[in-house]
């Protein structure tokens, strides 16, 4: 039988990883076990290895990092490419590894496809001020200029692409494990464990405590709402001085762990204005937990009004009034319908069944009518 081989490749791929790792790992779970396909993942690693189909190429390892590797070197990654002579590429990030990709291309006269998970101009503008971004925009417009195809996890990335002149950009949304992120995984004694009530509305948010997330209007946030309500902070680098009504966990959770805590609260509460997609967001929905957010990045795609609330960016006042608003109007009904919602339309299935299309569409002729199915 004739066999399609995918091959993906991404840099951002570490222990304490976040989005892009999770969709590796749920692509290649759901791709391995489709009839005609094969698929590959490069990631880094100190060494050469191979295990079931995942390859870790030499990189060394960021000081500071959390386990994230730069790689520094193309041919490595070029030369893995070579040896397992995909029929198509999948690019994870825009650095280093993109090139190989396009280098292995000329090789070996496959398509390449771009997944434009971050906001490139955006990232390194708030880290090194605006005026690098004309040339980040140019390099990005050139990089994702020479893909096949490109894929952007929301409308507002994929308009962002388009401006930049970057054509043949398509929106492919991610998706959420709904057996690991699941109302039954809620843990009833949550709350003695946190000293509160079960009349205390229990907020969540999780995820790495970087400075686009906005966490001091979490913080200021809370201060306004008072005794009544209580904040769980998950993950690292997290802020250390905080109100009364906050409690942190400062450290990397298995997923396991967090779908057990976000199931246990009453709504997760999120400030990040610079957001290109928000899998937290649905990790939360598929909970059985309604969400309070900020009506700025991707979430005002993938938030609808049945599943909870959008206020304004950067305002802790809109975000308590929206979080009273939230529970007067029954965040039990809210939580419900936002299962449903995420059920709907973002189990990994569909998504990697949406993916197939993408794929499908660029090999053309090559692709087997085994793999369809």
């Amino acid at each position: 039988m004739f066999i399609v081989h995918i091959a993906d490749i991404t840099m951002f791929y570490a222990p304490a990883s976040g989005g892009v790792r999770t969709y590796l790992d749920a692509k290649h779970r759901r791709l391995g076990v489709k009839p005609g396909i094969r698929h590959s993942l490069l990631i880094p690693g100190s060494h050469l290895s191979e295990l079931d189909g995942v390859y870790t190429v030499p990189a060394p390892a960021l000081p500071f990092g959390k386990g994230y590797r730069f790689p520094l070197r193309l041919a490595p990654w070029r030369n893995v490419l070579q040896d397992l002579q995909p029929d198509l590429i999948e690019v994870g990030d825009p650095y280093l590894t993109a090139w190989a990709a396009l280098d292995a291309r000329r090789q070996l006269d496959v398509p390449v496809i771009g997944f434009y998970h971050s906001d490139l101009p955006l990232l390194v503008s708030n880290r090194m001020g605006n005026w690098v971004t004309t040339n980040v925009e140019a390099y990005v417009k050139k990089l994702y200029g020479n893909f096949d195809r490109v894929l952007a996890p929301s409308r507002i990335m994929a308009d962002k692409l388009t401006s930049l002149g970057v054509n043949n950009v398509f929106v492919q949304t991610l998706g959420v494990d709904l057996q690991t992120f699941h109302p039954d995984a809620r843990d009833p004694s949550l709350r003695t464990q946190l000293g509160i009530n079960e009349n205390t509305h229990l907020l969540i948010f999780a995820g790495r405590g970087s400075k686009e997330k906005n966490l001091p209007v979490l913080l200021e946030c809370m201060r306004r709402l008072g005794r009544r309500y209580h904040l769980l902070l998950v993950g690292s680098s997290m802020p250390v001085v905080v109100p009364d009504n906050v409690t942190v966990i400062h450290e990397f959770c298995p997923v396991t762990q967090v779908a057990k805590l976000m199931a246990s609260a009453d709504a997760l509460l999120h400030a990040g204005d610079q957001e290109t997609f928000g899998l937290v967001i649905l990790e939360a929905m598929a909970s059985g937990i309604p969400v309070v957010a900020v009506a700025a990045g991707a979430f005002e795609e993938i938030i609808s009004a049945e599943c909870g609330l959008l206020c304004a960016p950067n305002d802790p006042v809109a975000m308590a009034n929206a979080v009273r608003e939230l529970f007067s109007s029954g965040s039990a009904a809210f939580g419900q319908q936002a299962r449903l919602h995420v059920e709907r339309r973002y189990s990994w299935d569909a998504v990697v069944d949406s993916l197939l299309g993408h794929y499908h569409a660029v090999l053309g002729n090559q692709w087997p009518l085994a793999a369809n199915g």
